[in-house]
């Protein structure tokens, strides 16, 4: 969180913006960040937890002070896996893995980046393969107080089940996991002109799910969109020329989804006005209009007109197939509210107004009680692809965290560890169908660390509803609804000189509208490291994962691992 005076002037430059956070927060920036990036990338406040669970991370020194930190290194495992249910298979399997963990906290670069390779040499059923894995989130001052150059990236290994539902960092070998990937850069601005501050910027990203063996859940699962987002906003904070503040500004977003050409296709225009009425509180309120489009084209049909699936199990698209709009809203949009800084470690903003033709709420909480820990907050609405929400939720990252691994497959989870706010990706990662919704839902997280001891949890509810064009293969998807809640925790900490511990455990409750197939993912694992000499650490970890589904005609599934390492870190 940027610093800032308890005073009536710094609070109103906030508010006076043309097109303010609560605005943004629908399409720019998700789990309601308030910037086209999520995060400026400029004067953080809290630096990163030591030990994430990361394999070998828990033997690693303090590095938060150091404005960069870069450390490679290579790993050798032995993972024994036992399945549980449904049948009774012990598979081994050996790994061999390189990596980077990288932190920037310079005066003109901020960031983290987690990047690791790892292959597979797999034992009778188990087959060899390659996994390529990382989370990044830098932002470079290319003119100090002014523009920012912002970039993030995704690779995930997950396991996608037949109602779309993903699970993150659990599979252990090749045969029904996918990889997703996402990547967005782009320029931010922020600057004074006399008394009016411009900001706005724009970012393009990119997000695709590859499957492994041409495996797919369903010919409807998402493939790849590129998306596309600019912002300008002028604002005069009050006192300047009024006793109020005021503001215009104005938004575009696309959506290109491969998938039957869906697209999505979101302007907006308004003017805003802020009015301090104590030195902490300021009453918010913006006018304007708003057109969003969502449309489509149908699949190829065969003789019998049937939709055609490509080699790779999904729908072909009908190229000479006319666009048939499956959304179309135009018109007034409004939204009223409270911020409320009574510190700079406590910011509070609520909304409510009307957006996408039905009333909208938003808002967000952010409170540092102390420089060790950090409470966040946020409720957001937006329309998007899989892929768009995806990349804003990499996009609202903190510039200032540590990867959390799981320490038996080396797989990025579904959050980070950082004692700033917008720290996971669970919400985004809930399903991958391929037609586009609108999503409504709240996310909360807590993190603390202590020095010997780094402990966070995180909770959120994630509610989309699908948007479809009639006459089209995907018509049924219209008006249905998919909820994911989910939790994940993670508590790690030094024993002593030489060896450390870590821990986490994630859990996430899907309610599928398609045909009532409902499963709930939950996972936890166990690390401990210990130093052999100053660069060489010794890892011994167990683990157990499961899916129980409501589908009777799906069995249950329940691993549970053990592995033992050692990693040379340079």
């Amino acid at each position: 969180m940027r610093r800032t005076n308890h005073t009536l002037a710094a609070l109103a430059l906030g508010l006076a913006l043309g097109l303010p956070a609560h605005a943004q927060a629908q399409t720019m920036a998700y789990d309601g960040s308030g910037a086209i990036s999520g995060k400026d990338g400029g004067g953080d406040e809290a630096g990163p937890s030591d030990a994430s669970g990361d394999t070998g991370g828990g033997a690693r020194k303090k590095r938060k002070d150091k404005r960069v930190s870069i450390t490679p290194y290579i790993e050798a495992m032995q993972i024994a896996n036992a399945e549980l249910s449904p049948g009774n298979d012990f598979l081994t399997y050996t790994s061999l893995a390189a990596g980077v963990d990288a932190l920037f906290n310079g005066r003109r670069t901020k960031g983290a980046v987690s990047l690791r390779y790892e292959r597979r040499f797999g034992y009778g059923k188990v087959a060899d393969s390659d996994t390529l894995s990382g989370i990044a989130r830098i932002a470079y001052a290319l003119a100090p107080e002014a523009v920012n150059l912002e970039v993030g990236a995704l690779a995930a290994r997950t396991q996608i089940q037949p109602n779309g539902q993903v699970v993150v960092g659990t599979p252990q070998d090749g045969s029904s996991s996918s990889q997703i990937y996402s990547i967005y850069a782009g320029p931010v601005l922020k600057t004074m002109v006399g008394d009016v501050e411009f900001a706005g910027g724009y970012r393009i990203g990119y997000s695709k799910v590859k499957n492994d063996s041409g495996f797919v859940s369903a010919p409807d699962t998402f493939d790849s969109s590129l998306i596309q987002n600019a912002e300008l906003r002028a604002g005069i904070k009050p006192g300047v020329m009024l006793p109020f503040g005021i503001g215009v500004g104005a938004g575009y977003y696309q959506e290109n989804v491969s998938l039957l050409d869906q697209r999505v296709r979101d302007f907006h225009a308004r003017a805003d006005v802020s009015l301090p009425v104590s030195s902490d509180l300021a009453l918010v309120g913006g006018v304007g209009y708003e057109n969003v489009q969502i449309s489509s084209r149908d699949a190829l049909r065969d003789g019998a007109g049937n939709p055609v699936i490509g080699s790779d199990g999904r729908y072909v698209t009908d190229k000479s197939g006319p666009r048939i709009m499956a959304y179309d809203t135009s018109g007034l949009i409004w939204d009223a509210g409270v911020m409320w800084r009574p510190s700079k470690r406590t910011a509070l903003e609520a909304h409510v107004g009307r957006r996408y033709g039905s009333t909208t709420y938003y808002g967000s909480l952010s409170y540092a009680p102390n420089s060790r820990s950090s409470f966040n907050v946020s409720v957001y609405d937006n329309v998007v692809g899989f892929g768009g929400q995806l990349n804003n939720a990499l996009a609202a990252l903190p510039t200032s965290f540590e990867a959390i691994r799981n320490p038996l497959t080396g797989n990025i989870g579904g959050c980070v560890a950082s004692l700033q706010g917008g720290a996971c990706l669970n919400s985004a990662l809930g399903s991958v169908r391929s037609a586009t919704f609108r999503a409504r839902g709240v996310s909360a997280s807590y993190a603390v660390d202590l020095g010997r001891i780094q402990a966070g949890l995180a909770v959120g509810y994630d509610r989309r509803k699908f948007v479809a064009a009639p006459g089209t293969v995907l018509a049924a998807s219209n008006g249905t609804t998919d909820q994911n809640y989910w939790a994940s925790a993670y508590f790690n900490g030094r024993i002593d000189q030489a060896s450390s511990f870590g821990t986490n455990a994630w859990v996430s409750k899907f309610d599928s509208g398609f045909n009532g197939d409902d499963g709930t993912a939950i996972g936890a694992s166990a690390a401990y490291f210990r130093s052999l000499t100053n660069k060489l650490t010794a890892t011994a970890a167990v683990g157990i994962d499961g899916i129980e589904r409501s589908n009777s005609s799906l069995d249950d599934i329940w691993n549970a691992s053990a592995l033992v390492g050692v990693r040379y870190s340079f």
